[in-house]
């Protein structure tokens, strides 16, 4: 899907405009994990997976912009842009296992977020447009989170465990804060 004519904002409820500004913000900070993966990976395979999927997440962005003008963007961008390229990095630190498990559960917790306005889109039977839009980012990202899943193949530590919760948490934290911020 490479466009989408811009819908009217002014015609969009509070509740869906909250929602593509967590968006545009995830988006954002998806970009950036793929950004601190590069910066500190020196794993060939796992920078060809991070170059790969930093040009999806980059088309993400883009439509979702075509659709939510920027005076509506996030007010916290620089943090998501900052914590995005550390969810990205610090995994990296520690080799291509515990990068492809933050993606697994940075995608897992994205797939669900989109389900939720694809659902809410569908009750209100709203937007065909941006629905269609919403469910082919959400293909791609389910794409992103089974590749991850398939190349992390060794059972993941304590460590790593825990590190995936904190991920699946504050991607969940962001997403709040992002709806109205």
């Amino acid at each position: 899907m490479n466009h989408i004519a811009a819908l009217p904002i002014h015609s969009m409820p509070a509740w869906l405009e909250g929602e593509l500004r967590s968006d545009h913000a995830g988006e954002t900070g998806a970009v950036m994990i793929y950004r601190g993966i590069l910066a500190v990976s020196r794993d060939p395979a796992a920078r060809e997976f991070a170059q790969r999927h930093m040009v999806t997440e980059q088309g993400h962005l883009r439509l979702i912009e075509q659709v939510l003008p920027a005076a509506k963007h996030s007010k916290l961008l620089p943090i998501w842009r900052v914590a995005g390229w550390l969810t990205g990095a610090i995994p990296a630190l520690f080799g291509p296992r515990a990068i492809f498990a933050t993606i697994d559960a940075v995608e897992s917790f994205v797939d669900h977020h989109y389900q939720q306005q694809i659902d809410r889109l569908d009750v209100e039977q709203s937007f065909p447009a941006l629905r269609a839009m919403l469910a082919q980012c959400q293909e791609e990202e389910v794409h992103h989170r089974d590749e991850a899943r398939g190349l992390g193949v060794a059972p993941p530590s304590l460590a790593l465990l825990g590190w995936c919760w904190m991920v699946g948490a504050g991607s969940k934290a962001a997403v709040m804060a992002a709806k109205r911020i």
